[in-house]
C-alpha cells in the first residue's frame, strides 16, 4: 500500500527500563542451572509502565520532530494498567495534547506496527497532519514457562508527518497479512498468556512474515538486496535470524537491530525498537526493511528510505545502544517483587 501523499518520520525515540533480569537467573530457579535463548531481559521498576514508558519516549520523539501539532495519539501494547480506561488519553494528557484522536491499539506484539499503519493512512488522507504511535509493553511470562525468559519491557514512539522539510526518513510502501491462527492468547482474568508451541513457528511467526515481506518486496518491485539495513520482530534471538534467511536477507542486514539478545522481547515494542536503533547509525539514502509479528496472528512489513535530514536530528540523543548498556542487574527474587508475581 502506498499513500498518496508521501509520509516522513520526523521524530523517534525510545525507552528501555535499567533494570536486567540475567536469564541464567531463571535458569537457575527452575531448571537448577543453564540459561536462556537471551543473555537478559530489560524489567520495568515499580513506578514504570506502560503509560510512563510511553510519555517518556513520546516528548523526546516529540521534540526531535521540532514540536508539532499531533493530530493522534495511538498506543499499541498487550499489558495495559486498566482493563477499562484508555492508556492513549493519559498519554495524551501528560503531553499536553487535546485537540487529538486518541486510541489503545491491541495486536499482540504487532500493535505498534498496526498503529504506525493507521496514522500513516491518516496523514496519508490528508485527515490529519503529524500523528505519534507508540509500541510499548511490559510483557509477562508465566513462571517457569518458557517465554517468562524472553518477556521484557520497553516502548518505542515514531512521529509521522505529511511531507516537510524536518522528515529523517519516509515510508515508501507497507502491507499486512493477518489470518486466524491461535499461537498465542490471554483470556480475560487470567495474569498469564498462553501458547501452543507447535503453532509459534511456521504456522504462525515465519508464515506471516514472510508473506508480508514478500507481499511489500513484490508491490514496490524490490529484492532483499536493495535494502541496507532488515528489522524483523524478535521473540528470541533465532527467529529473525531463520526468517531472514528464508527471504534472502543476511545476517549483517540485522545486526545493528537485533536487540533480543540483551533486552528479550519487549512484545509491541520489539521490532520499533529495533528500527530505532537502525536508525541510529543509517545514513542518507539507506533503505530499511521492517516486518512486524503478532500473535493471532498477522505481520506488517515496511520499506523505509533514509532521508539527509538524519545526520541532523542524530545530534542531540542519547543513541538506543547506549540506553542498553547503562543498566543494573537484578536477581529473581527482585525480580518476582517488582512485577507482583508473589502475587498471583
Amino acid at each position: 500500500m502506498k499513500t498518496k501523499t508521501k509520509v516522513s518520520i520526523t521524530g523517534y525515540a525510545g525507552y528501555i527500563p535499567k533494570l536486567r533480569l540475567p536469564t541464567s537467573e531463571i535458569a537457575q530457579i527452575w531448571k537448577g542451572g543453564g540459561s536462556g535463548p537471551n543473555k537478559a531481559k530489560s524489567v520495568a521498576n515499580f513506578d514504570e509502565d506502560i503509560t510512563t514508558m510511553s510519555v517518556e519516549a513520546a516528548r523526546h520523539a516529540i521534540i526531535m520532530a521540532n514540536n508539532p501539532d499531533i493530530g493522534a495519539v495511538f498506543v499499541g501494547s498487550e499489558s495495559k494498567p486498566y482493563a477499562v480506561k484508555p492508556t492513549s488519553t493519559i498519554v495524551a494528557q501528560a503531553l499536553g495534547i487535546h485537540k487529538t484522536l486518541a486510541a489503545d491499539f491491541e495486536f499482540a506484539c504487532k500493535a505498534g506496527t498496526e498503529a504506525m499503519q493507521v496514522i500513516t493512512g491518516l496523514i496519508g488522507s490528508g485527515m490529519i497532519n503529524n500523528g505519534i504511535a507508540l509500541g510499548v509493553d511490559t510483557a509477562q511470562g508465566r513462571p517457569g514457562d518458557s517465554l517468562e525468559y524472553t518477556a521484557s519491557s520497553g516502548a518505542a514512539a515514531f512521529v509521522l508527518s505529511s511531507e516537510n522539510n524536518h522528515g529523517l526518513a519516509y515510508v515508501e510502501a507497507s502491507t499486512s497479512f493477518v489470518s486466524d491462527t491461535g499461537d498465542f492468547w490471554r483470556r480475560q482474568g487470567e495474569s498469564y498468556p498462553r501458547h501452543l508451541s507447535r503453532f509459534t513457528g511456521d504456522p504462525a511467526y515465519f508464515f506471516h512474515v514472510e508473506s508480508s515481506v514478500r507481499t511489500l518486496l513484490e508491490e514496490i518491485n524490490a529484492k532483499p538486496t536493495d535494502f541496507t539495513y532488515a528489522v524483523f520482530h524478535q521473540p528470541n534471538p533465532k527467529f529473525p535470524l531463520e526468517v531472514a534467511k528464508r527471504l534472502g536477507f543476511t545476517k549483517e542486514q540485522l545486526e545493528v537491530g537485533l536487540l533480543n539478545p540483551e533486552i528479550g522481547n519487549p512484545y509491541s515494542a520489539s521490532s520499533p525498537l529495533g528500527l530505532i536503533a537502525t536508525l541510529d547509525v543509517a545514513k542518507p539514502g539507506d533503505k530499511i526493511l521492517l516486518a512486524s509479528f503478532g500473535s493471532g496472528a498477522g505481520s506488517d512489513a515496511f520499506s523505509i528510505i533514509v532521508e539527509d535530514n538524519i545526520l541532523n536530528k542524530r545530534k542531540n540523543i542519547v543513541p538506543l545502544r547506549q540506553q542498553i548498556d547503562d543498566n543494573i542487574e537484578i536477581n529473581y527474587s527482585t525480580y518476582t517483587k517488582l512485577r507482583g508475581i508473589l502475587n498471583k
